[in-house]
């Protein structure tokens, strides 16, 4: 039997659509992982034999789903979900863990959900597709960041595809508002900007934008905003040799103090650190 596949995404920066973890295993009988609950989406593809899915739906119920060779499952941000092999035919599934701007929408095309967690693809080329890029993804963990970003957003799209779902377009006046807030965030995140000044920029009140920021980026601004900046930070970071005070005043923290922390609660580990573990070196004189 083959060992299992287990590779983590390189700290790289991809606002749209980003990988965070990846892999492939054949399961012994009966194996379970579970209960746990991630901080971004993970879809399962089953390749051969079955297994059970128990997970949390919309309203918090525990729900179990069988699911067997050729079908998938996704899992949602902080859902709790536990999975089994079967004990007769276990599963061999392989796996994506990403998150970004463009796959809460993404996603809703498929129409999975936490109530409808199981993919059953309607288009079989689709499907063949889909599974060939996760495959790529979880055998080529040494190529480029960017080589499997591209594949990535291959996946997504077949995965959209396959599932053939027909939804209603985005509201063009939602669209509108969402290029003017981003827009704004992107000219603007280096200054003393509030979410205030963000909803101005699209000519709303605070209370309105939040509600249609949050629906369609999928989170509240201001949690996007320091995001962003805290992104920002990291290329910085990584290809600069600015100190962190300049870095934090350039992104728009002009106390080093409150940068730091809100470094640390994006990235979990001060600047400093994520400095020297990922980014650039200072050379000696």
């Amino acid at each position: 039997m083959r060992n299992p596949i287990f590779s983590i995404f390189p700290s790289e920066n991809f606002v749209d659509l980003g990988l965070y973890q990846f892999g492939w295993e054949q399961c012994a009988p009966a194996h379970l992982f579970g209960p746990a609950a991630r901080n971004h989406y993970l879809f399962h593809y089953v390749v051969s034999g079955a297994g059970v899915l128990n997970a949390d739906d919309s309203k918090g119920i525990c729900r179990a789903w069988q699911i067997r060779s050729g079908e998938g499952f996704m899992l949602f941000p902080g859902q709790i979900a536990t999975y089994i092999a079967s004990k007769d035919f276990p599963w061999e599934y392989i796996w994506l863990e990403f998150d970004g701007l463009k796959v809460r929408e993404a996603v809703g095309r498929t129409g999975l959900s936490p109530d409808n967690p199981v993919y059953h693809a309607k288009l079989k080329d689709s499907k063949e597709e889909m599974a060939a890029e996760m495959a790529y993804i979880a055998e080529h963990k040494d190529s480029s960041p960017f080589h499997l970003i591209g594949h990535l957003y291959l996946f997504l799209d077949c995965l959209v595809r396959s599932s053939a779902q027909t939804f209603a377009p985005r509201s063009k006046l939602c669209d509108f508002y969402m290029k003017e807030a981003l827009s704004f965030i992107e000219s603007n995140f280096q200054n003393d900007i509030s979410v205030e000044d963000i909803a101005a920029s699209c000519g709303l009140n605070r209370s309105y934008f939040g509600k249609i920021f949050r629906e369609q980026i999928g989170k509240p601004p201001q949690e996007f905003l320091i995001s962003y900046r805290m992104t920002k930070a990291a290329e910085l970071l990584k290809l600069t040799s600015l100190s962190i005070a300049d870095i934090g005043n350039a992104v728009g923290y002009p106390n080093q103090l409150h940068f730091s922390r809100a470094f640390k609660k994006v990235y979990q580990m001060p600047p400093s650190k994520w400095r020297l573990e990922n980014g650039f070196r200072r050379e000696p004189l």
